[in-house]
């Protein structure tokens, strides 16, 4: 009788406590056996009492589970507006003025938040509409229509339209405005049509043309009354008013008058859709190690970049780094103006395969860089895989440098060569140049290190990035230069390797000198269809690359940590650092669910 009792008290106590105490249910409502109930402290042992409270436990935790599961089942995770994005950029701004950018990645950063352009990047990498809805090319190649949208407004509730890219432009080629992009903008006339459609007429074809037009655009109304002579000490440089996703709340400074961090808040009238996150705030730092020890202390949820020897101090389970694509690369840029041994091909080509690239990468990198072996990179359109590969090869090298005459006959480890009849010998030494930064002073001193394993004695010469700009680069005052190049993703090499840009402010670094090759990068950047354009560029890699004019090295990955808190990052291609932040509207850090629809 006593073992039936106990086993309804334990039938009605896992079902009454399921959904009130036994002393909260009122009177009227007793439920049936109350005085079974009732007794059930004195019915139970202690060792009883602990497996029902157990049970109790379990009963109300998978209770919970299978309703938590059936709420998951019927509904989906949505982004939802809301929350701050804060990050660490190294260095700090100068002016938030599209066309009075240069080199300053904060600048850039900054400007692509809050400035548009007629067509813009997409998280691909492509070139899509932005201010313009639509564009017209004439046969000729040498008019470009753009048809303006007419629901975009700046960020002071004026309407954007045709004349502030007439202006924008026209400021752009007045030397007045002093724009280091004036120089790129040459022989290009804009002009509007109407309120909502703006024409550009070229001199000459330019196949990569709409890749200029994702420059930001700028109000009228707002530097129209400024004159051109005090553009750079104007207001509006730090206090923009632009047609971005996102515009300017405050800037903060210290005692000293510098700039700590920037807040920008997102513009809710943006014409794709506003974005979800709330605020941006910049902080600004003096190297890239205050910038991860800010990350690590979560006062920032991401860092601009970081380099590959300090992506282990941010990797963690709470990070995604993003590795992605940047058409940037480093090669040894031979001067063969300067250096009279350079002028020697055989030199150059045993120089190329004395060079350990997969060494360097390694080192340098940590394997996060892709070697190549051309001016235009794997991912590019265009790329020529079928060019010469300089493997690395030093006893090739070391033969060649013998054929040559360079012969180490003191056998004190650098080879000598007679530079004429009856005069003494001369030993194989080059000077090696680049800059101060990290990566590069390591590269140029496992250079040297390879490159006097076959002989050559090569002295290293290292330079803040501003002196050797001004004092060596433009004024090509080197044997050889290790330095970077950026293309674009749509190629256009003529600024690096045409002859008539060997001086300042061309880019042909190695003063390169070749007919066929001046043709076709001629050809190529007016040639409008893809495929004749990518068979042009083929054909003078190939010559370029045979000519040995410089040995080309690696493309680094731009490496971007992010808090995984930060979502709907779909970033895979990039042209410029600043163009992570494209497609920003679309990421998120607040959620909500909703029933999934059917």
């Amino acid at each position: 009788m006593r073992n039936n009792k106990r086993s309804l008290c334990f039938f009605y106590l896992l079902f009454f406590k399921a959904f009130n105490l036994i002393n909260t249910t009122p009177k009227k409502f007793k439920w049936p056996l109350w005085s079974q109930l009732r007794q059930l402290p004195s019915i139970l042992t202690k060792k009883e009492k602990y497996a029902v409270f157990l049970l109790l436990i379990l009963s109300l935790f998978f209770g919970i589970s299978s309703l938590w599961n059936f709420y998951i089942v019927k509904t989906e995770e949505i982004p939802a507006f809301g929350k701050r994005y804060t990050e660490a950029l190294v260095g700090g701004p100068q002016f938030i003025n599209p066309i009075l950018i240069t080199s300053n990645d904060v600048d850039r950063d900054i400007s692509k938040l809050i400035y548009s352009g007629l067509m813009e990047y997409s998280p691909e990498g492509d070139i899509v509409p932005g201010l313009a809805k639509s564009y017209k090319i004439s046969k000729d190649g040498k008019e470009y229509t753009f048809f303006l949208r007419d629901d975009i407004f700046w960020h002071d509730g004026k309407k954007f339209t045709a004349d502030d890219v007439v202006f924008t432009i026209s400021a752009i080629i007045n030397p007045a405005y002093s724009s280091p992009l004036r120089y790129s903008w040459q022989g290009i006339k804009v002009e509007k049509v109407d309120d909502f459609t703006v024409k550009f007429t070229l001199n000459n074809v330019y196949a990569p043309f709409l890749e200029k037009t994702t420059l930001g655009i700028m109000p009228k109304h707002i530097w129209g009354p400024i004159e051109p002579r005090n553009i750079i000490l104007a207001n509006p440089n730090l206090n923009p008013i632009g047609t971005g996703p996102f515009k300017m709340k405050k800037i903060v400074k210290n005692k000293e008058g510098q700039i700590t961090s920037i807040y920008l808040e997102a513009n809710d009238d943006y014409y794709k859709k506003r974005p979800y996150i709330n605020e941006i705030v910049f902080y600004f730092y003096d190297d890239e190690e205050q910038a991860i020890n800010a990350y690590q202390k979560n006062e920032v949820l991401g860092v601009s970049n970081v380099s590959p020897k300090n992506k282990y101090l941010v990797f963690n389970k709470e990070t995604k780094i993003y590795n992605l694509n940047i058409p940037k690369y480093f090669s040894i840029f031979f001067n063969q103006n300067q250096s009279i041994v350079l002028s020697d091909k055989k030199i150059r080509e045993a120089l190329a395969y004395a060079t350990d690239k997969e060494y360097l990468n390694k080192n340098v990198f940590l394997g996060e860089a892709k070697l190549i072996d051309s001016p235009i990179l794997p991912n590019l359109p265009g790329y020529n895989d079928e060019v010469t590969k300089y493997e690395y090869n030093p006893q090739k090298a070391r033969d060649i440098l013998e054929e040559a005459g360079w012969i180490d006959k003191n056998e004190d480890g650098i080879r000598e060569k007679s530079p004429g009849k009856g005069k003494d010998p001369v030993d194989l030494s080059i000077t090696l140049t680049t800059s101060d930064f990290t990566d590069l002073a390591k590269t140029a001193e496992i250079i040297k290190e390879q490159w006097a394993q076959v002989g050559v004695k090569v002295n290293v010469e290292n330079y803040g990035i501003d002196e050797l700009k001004q004092n060596v680069i433009k004024t090509r005052g080197y044997d050889a230069l290790i330095f970077g190049e950026v293309l674009s993703h749509e190629p256009d090499l003529f600024a690096f390797w045409h002859s008539s840009q060997k001086k300042d402010p061309g880019l042909n670094l190695s003063l390169y000198n070749n007919k066929d090759v001046d043709k076709l990068l001629e050809e190529a950047r007016q040639t409008l269809d893809v495929k004749k354009r990518e068979e042009k560029l083929k054909k003078l890699q190939k010559l370029i690359v045979d000519d040995v004019p410089a040995i080309f090295l690696y493309s680094p990955n731009y490496l971007y940590p992010v808090s995984k808190k930060v979502k709907g990052i779909e970033i895979k291609n990039i042209a410029l650092p600043s163009k992570r932040f494209s497609g920003i509207e679309n990421w998120y850090i607040n959620t909500q669910r909703i029933s999934k629809r059917k």
